[in-house]
């Protein structure tokens, strides 16, 4: 033993290893903790990440009820990303978050924002209006309403009803979705290679939203 300790009385030393046997059991603990916390959080996470197929198959029965559900409007996201086309959406989601403000006072300036990026002539993400909705839409910008955008808001949807939601339905990000490896070889499973099974397509959905 080092002369340093060697001078320490046996009380002391004794104080001294209890102290180090107690921190070194916390730390042992802490551990533990850390990683069953971890775990739990990737249980719970794989979980919220599984799609049935009866989902699934209902965001073929409307686009509403495609946006309608998260990883629905994940997925369609991520499609019109891969378009390049995104703007629709974006302009449908801020839509319905506007017409959830409570606060009078924050009307104005969350459409100005809204149309700023989304109708005026510079905006960054201008949506394909015809010329009577985006002009009564910018009076509305005068008083802002809830319903200030609701046309606007409809027309856009129109838009993507007849058009881009088609062509999700038909494309990889729905279709590997829908149709699970190992399905039968019908006239559709069989266009395609099934790579990704549906849980693993559920975890790209959700780093996509």
């Amino acid at each position: 033993m080092c002369k340093g300790l060697a001078a320490l009385p046996a009380t002391c030393l004794k104080s001294a290893k209890d102290m180090k046997h107690r921190l070194g059991f916390l730390l042992q603990k802490s551990d533990s903790c850390d990683y069953s916390s971890s775990q739990g959080k990737k249980e719970k996470i794989s979980s919220s990440q599984r799609l049935s197929q009866e989902e699934v198959r209902k965001w073929a029965d409307s686009l509403e009820n495609l946006i309608h559900h998260d990883r629905g409007l994940a997925a369609f996201r991520a499609f019109l990303k891969s378009e390049y086309s995104e703007e629709n959406i974006e302009f449908w989601v801020s839509c319905e978050e506007y017409k959830k403000t409570k606060s009078p006072a924050k009307l104005s300036p969350k459409a100005r924002k809204i149309y700023d990026e989304f109708i005026s002539v510079q905006a960054t993400k201008e949506v394909n209006l015809d010329s009577c909705t985006r002009e009564k839409t910018s009076h509305n910008m005068l008083e802002p309403t809830l319903s200030c955008f609701d046309e606007a808001q409809r027309k856009i949807f129109t838009l993507m009803e007849k058009d881009s939601y088609r062509r999700f339905l038909k494309s990889p990000y729905y279709l590997d979705l829908v149709s699970p490896p190992g399905a039968g070889c019908g006239p559709e499973n069989c266009k395609r290679n099934h790579t990704h099974s549906l849980d693993c397509n559920s975890n790209i959905i959700s780093q996509c939203a």
